[in-house]
């Protein structure tokens, strides 16, 4: 079996293509196929040694935690599902021919596996921060790094909900936000006045990381009011970082039914082979995403 292995911290370049023993579902587990895994920030900021409290490792190691295959395995005490089965998840290891999945439901009808595998973390970070953010029906959240994974999610779930959101991102971006229905602005000198002109917020979410936590505490008017999933200083300035992910399997039950109305569709910007997982890296690391960049096994 191939799958990208790490044997020490570092830059995209350490990544590997190798051989590797085939995983094996335990109990409560079941074991896919892989055909995509999704790309997400967490997986580089593992790589870099960044998150390593959140994420204990032990080198060498896999990398991924999305994916989305073909059930071949299932261990011991599941229920629900059966080989051969479209499913979607999250576990480890999964830029991989083999994955073994924790958490995972049914591939909606009419997604492609491309698409599948980049909904699972995201969906479950996009809920997680709504719900600690506290903004609530007829208020206004304003999203920083809107246009990527998270944000997309972010924004329709808000929306959704009945939540006005403003969303900043960068120029190339604003029609893509616009159209998740979006009142939608640029960054660039005087973007937290054009924030104001477009009405009062309630709430913030910075996604990107991009140094705004105070400009976004000055808009809310409260640290409280701000979560970031990106900066790793953000609690210095009062504003708590959400990085523990909640209920996984409820996330994906609530993404399926989400997808199925109509309400939650998540682009993917690029698809790279499992051997360029490192330029899917480093592109992710970079920034400036529409939707989602997935490894197609």
């Amino acid at each position: 079996m191939k799958r990208i292995s790490f044997a020490e911290f570092g830059g995209p370049d350490v990544l590997r293509l190798v051989e590797a023993e085939e995983p094996h579902a335990g109990p409560g587990r079941i074991r896919i196929a892989v055909r995509a895994a999704g790309v997400n920030p967490v997986d580089w900021r593992v790589r870099e040694g960044q998150v390593l409290t959140a994420h204990p490792i032990e080198l060498p190691a896999g990398v991924g935690l999305d994916a989305a295959g073909v059930v071949d395995e299932v261990g011991e005490g599941v229920e629900g599902v059966e080989t051969g089965d479209r499913v979607f998840g999250e576990g480890s290891g999964t830029y991989a021919e083999s994955a073994v999945l924790s958490a995972w439901a049914r591939m909606p009808e009419g997604l492609t596996f491309e698409e599948a595998a980049g909904y699972p973390s995201v969906v479950e970070t996009a809920l997680r921060v709504i719900r600690e953010v506290g903004v609530r029906p007829g208020q206004t959240l304003l999203v920083s790094g809107a246009s990527g994974g998270v944000g997309s999610a972010v924004l329709q779930i808000a929306r959704d909900r009945g939540v006005t959101v403003i969303a900043v991102a960068s120029a190339a971006n604003q029609d893509y936000l616009r159209g998740l229905g979006a009142l939608a602005t640029t960054y660039g000198e005087g973007w937290g006045e054009r924030v104001r002109g477009l009405g009062p917020v309630d709430a913030a979410l910075d996604l990107a990381g991009s140094g705004v936590i105070r400009e976004l505490v000055g808009l809310t008017g409260d640290p409280r009011k701000v979560i970031s999933i990106a900066d790793l200083d953000a609690p210095k300035l009062g504003v708590r970082f959400s990085g523990t992910a909640g209920s996984v399997p409820d996330a994906l039950a609530e993404a399926v039914g989400l997808i199925a109305r109509g309400k939650l569709h998540i682009p993917v910007e690029k698809s790279y082979p499992l051997a360029e997982a490192a330029a899917a890296h480093a592109d992710s690391r970079a920034g400036h995403a529409r939707g989602r960049r997935v490894i197609v096994v």
